[in-house]
């Protein structure tokens, strides 16, 4: 099993000296996320030669290595300027991947849950284009679904990946999106029936808490307009929301997980590392019991 950071809240800090950041906390592994210089979020990779190296030595040096490589592009997009010049991200993304020697990518659906059929037949027009790319340079692709993205629950999100068919595409449990994960019609999430209906296709697991977003009645927050269709969660620490880890962690060994489990907690930049630290001493001690 490998523990990874997503070192989001250290983005600001020039590459060696997040990666040294994240070998002192004790982590061996990184998720690499979007940041500016690098990977930005739906946009063109910026990083060149010169970046891809300064990267990889600074991993070489601090004796870090990448467990996987998350970039977000709008890949599902209903339109197909947007989709096309998606793909071209994503194939540039994957050079730059299998340079930094890295075996894993990960991402989202995306699309758009109102067009949520436009954007399933764009994703697979995407993946026409790109698994072949992925299959020649011997990459591995874990999907998450994501709120507001055209899947965005566990169920369909778990066949929609089993309908790829391809034993190195498979599935991210996103722990903070649980409430999300378990559909419109649920007060509470059963992470335990969502994890075991992905079965062997779990692989990856996103690590951060969150409250739920239906609670009270649906009042647990109040969002303005009434009736607005926007998604709404965070990525706490373990304990700060109502993510049931007791089921998430005994659900994870009751199943032999081996795959990657990534801490992503974005919510308290101001104590980036006590945060990052209490998560990876947590996750250790939950998946070694």
């Amino acid at each position: 099993m490998k523990i990874a950071l997503d070192p989001y809240m250290f983005r600001a800090l020039p590459i060696d000296q997040m990666v040294r950041t994240v070998a002192e906390l004790g982590y061996e592994y990184i998720e690499l996320s979007p940041r500016e210089d690098f990977m930005p979020f739906f946009l063109h990779p910026r990083a060149d030669d010169e970046r891809v190296s300064e990267l990889k030595n600074a991993l070489r040096r601090h004796e870090v290595r990448l467990s996987s490589v998350l970039p977000l592009y709008k890949w599902s997009s209903p339109d197909e300027t947007e989709r096309q010049a998606a793909v071209r991200y994503w194939k540039r993304m994957i050079e730059i991947t299998v340079e930094l020697e890295c075996p894993l990518m990960n991402s989202e659906f995306n699309g758009r849950p109102e067009r949520a059929a436009e954007s399933e037949a764009a994703f697979w027009r995407s993946l026409e284009e790109l698994l072949p790319v992925f299959e020649r340079e011997g990459l591995a692709l874990n999907l998450e679904a994501h709120p507001d993205d055209f899947c965005e629950e566990n169920t369909p999100a778990v066949d929609l990946v089993r309908a790829i068919n391809k034993p190195w595409v498979n599935y991210l449990y996103c722990a903070p999106h649980s409430f999300h994960l378990s559909g419109a019609s649920e007060t509470g999430a059963d992470i335990a029936a969502m994890m075991r209906y992905a079965g062997d296709k779990l692989q990856h697991v996103h690590i951060a808490d969150s409250f739920n977003h239906k609670g009270s009645s649906g009042l647990r927050y109040i969002l303005n307009p009434p009736g607005t269709a926007a998604r709404i969660h965070q990525h706490l620490d373990i304990g700060q929301g109502e993510v049931d880890w007791d089921v998430f962690f005994g659900t994870l060994r009751e199943l032999g997980f081996d795959g990657v489990a990534t801490s992503c907690v974005f919510a308290w930049e101001e104590r980036a590392r006590e945060s990052s630290a209490f998560m990876l001493d947590r996750i250790r001690k939950e998946l070694a019991a």
